[in-house]
């Protein structure tokens, strides 16, 4: 048994285990994926397929042969080895704190959101 994807107009509708011979009887466009594939390294040191796993409403890139989330914001650029969103500006380090982050698109910068309550070490 394997993952499959559905694909239609380059996204993920579903994602099934199935042997291929069921998947060739599908109706549709039916891709294999799998699930010890992130960032373009198989977790367990096999051969990675297709950059990540797919999920549902991520995209499949027949040019890239590769499965990955939808765009985020504008300014984020794709990172052709693991097919991951990267920011224009790298999240500031944890450093060991409780700190928790968001995106401001407008000022494409990281915006400390950290609840008051939230102790900051």
């Amino acid at each position: 048994m394997a993952h499959f994807a559905k694909v239609e107009s380059k996204i993920v509708t579903q994602v099934i285990v199935a042997e291929q011979d069921f998947v060739d009887t599908q109706v549709g466009t039916w891709v294999q994926t799998s699930y010890n594939t992130w960032g373009g390294q198989h977790t367990l040191g096999g051969t990675p397929l297709r950059k990540n796993y797919a999920s549902v409403g991520s995209v499949y890139d027949r040019t890239r042969d590769a499965f990955y989330n939808p765009q985020p914001y504008p300014s984020w650029t794709l990172n052709e080895t693991t097919c991951y969103w990267e920011p224009p500006v790298a999240l500031p380090s944890n450093d060991g704190t409780n700190k928790c982050y968001y995106w401001n698109e407008d000022t494409t910068s990281w915006v400390d959101n950290t609840p008051n309550w939230v102790e900051v070490t």
